[in-house]
């Protein structure tokens, strides 16, 4: 598993702890210090705090690499299973949004006319594992974001419209809801997108900055 830039800092700052309480001597200190901020992955900086106790304790090692929902795979038994915040969406002549941290209700019903709807299920909890979007629209449009780890079925047709969810089906990581989306367009249109959440697109961007400028360094140096 990859390590964010806040991982790589809290490993150089129990080393700061544990050279200046005696632990490390200089030397053995710069050098982990450096392999800390070197270190690509998980495995790379576990080792390098292994030996230590937590700063200002005697006990053993506190762990020094803590997994975020977001920089692993969604913990989905923790979204499952909350009461619903939506039940469904209308809009006529204008337009609704469910995105960030809303609760899914099992059954969501939504229905746009000369207007749009965006449902973003990316941050979203669930009431119930098993969910149906039902969405309809006349001469209006709604779009769906799924991420990468849910498991989508899309169902449904359009008439002088389209229903585009092709790409965006299949199964999810173990423990994923299952999302059926049943959509029904008049006119109109209903499409279904898999895209990375927002963190996993800035800890993406974070690491080809910095292969980017790992590059540049060893030009310089070569």
């Amino acid at each position: 598993m990859r390590a964010s830039d806040a991982e790589r800092e809290r490993v150089a700052e129990s080393l700061r702890d544990a050279v200046a309480e005696g632990r490390l001597d200089m030397e053995e200190f710069e050098q982990r210090l450096e392999a800390a901020y070197k270190a690509r992955t998980h495995g790379e900086l576990e080792p390098l705090v292994r030996d230590l106790p937590a700063p200002g304790s005697v006990g053993p090692a506190a762990p020094a690499v803590r997994r975020t929902e977001d920089e692993s795979e969604v913990h989905w038994p923790s979204r499952i299973g909350h009461p619903p915040t939506s039940k469904g969406g209308f809009a006529f002549w204008s337009g609704f949004s469910r995105k960030g941290t809303w609760t899914v209700a099992r059954r969501f019903t939504a229905f746009a006319m000369w207007g749009g709807g965006d449902i973003d299920l990316r941050e979203a909890r669930f009431e119930d594992r098993d969910t149906v979007l039902r969405l309809f629209t006349i001469m209006g449009g709604i779009g769906v974001t799924v991420p990468p780890e849910l498991t989508v079925r899309v169902a449904g047709f359009g008439f002088m419209g389209a229903v585009d969810g092709s790409k965006a089906m299949g199964d999810g990581t173990p423990g994923s809801p299952d999302v059926t989306i049943v959509a029904y367009a008049l006119m109109g249109g209903i499409g279904v997108d898999r895209k990375l959440r927002k963190a996993q697109k800035e800890r993406l961007r974070s690491e080809k900055q910095r292969e980017t400028l790992e590059k540049r360094e060893r030009k310089e140096l070569g």
